[in-house]
């Protein structure tokens, strides 16, 4: 199977790109405008149920998610790269890591969803249980992972391109995903670089949760805090996001 996918640079230094629970490929902002394209070569694919793989069949999991992001790379031909996750995609990011751990240089994990179970419970649990089928609920998450800062311009426009670049069935069934498994075991002990960036204002994943579970799993990673954004640095703070990420991929 061919995977549908979008290519950013042609550089030495290859990078797959797994986007959020919101995201698509077209979702990554004005961030993208500043990468450089010289030294490396961003590969992004839409998950199955999202963006240009709307229609692709699947049982819309995280391990297929892995999956397919090696499948890309033996498409490409891209024996070593590193891996880029944003949320949910750091997730998957690491499940890759844990499957094919001589393949990944660096790991760069942007407001990630750590390895281990994120149990929601309370109105948190119904919040995003709801988001799925109810658009305003997504706002809600929305406006909460980001401070409460962003205007109302932004959060309508990413409701509507995540209510219109997602099955139903596929986000709920990522959020199952997400948040109820656990691949501790299998990144255990693994040594790479590992690059954990967060914004100061996100108020789910934090620094301090980080903390306690990103860097005790990886004990040589270095912890980046964005400051005055929340979970979606690359369109609350594109330039500094693109520059703190490359200096991470290049050192």
């Amino acid at each position: 199977m061919t995977i549908s996918h979008r290519l950013a640079g042609a550089g030495a230094h290859k990078v797959i790109v797994l986007h959020d629970w919101f995201g698509t490929t077209a979702g990554w902002g004005p961030f993208l405008d500043y990468l450089d394209r010289s030294a490396f070569g961003y590969a992004m694919l839409d998950y199955r149920g999202y963006g240009d793989r709307v229609d692709v069949a699947g049982d819309f999991t995280l391990d297929e998610i892995a999956a397919d992001a090696l499948a890309l790379a033996d498409e490409l031909g891209w024996e070593r790269f590193s891996l880029v996750g944003h949320s949910m995609g750091a997730k998957a990011a690491q499940l890759v890591l844990g499957l094919a751990p001589e393949r990944v240089r660096k790991l760069a994990a942007v407001c990630p969803v750590p390895a281990g179970r994120y149990p929601l419970e309370g109105e948190a649990a119904e919040l995003f249980q709801a988001a799925p089928q109810n658009p305003l609920a997504r706002r809600m998450i929305l406006d909460l992972v980001t401070g409460q800062q962003a205007n109302a311009v932004w959060l309508d426009r990413m409701v509507a391109r995540s209510t219109a670049t997602s099955r139903v069935d596929a986000f709920a069934s990522y959020l199952a995903e997400w948040t109820g498994q656990d691949y501790t075991e299998k990144l255990t002990g693994l040594q790479l670089p590992v690059g954990v960036f967060v914004g100061e204002l996100d108020l789910a994943l934090t620094a301090e949760l980080m903390r306690a579970t990103f860097l005790r799993l990886f004990p040589q990673a270095e912890l980046t805090v964005l400051p005055a954004c929340g979970h979606y640095p690359m369109y609350e703070l594109p330039v500094r996001f693109a520059t703190e990420l490359e200096r991470f991929l290049a050192a």
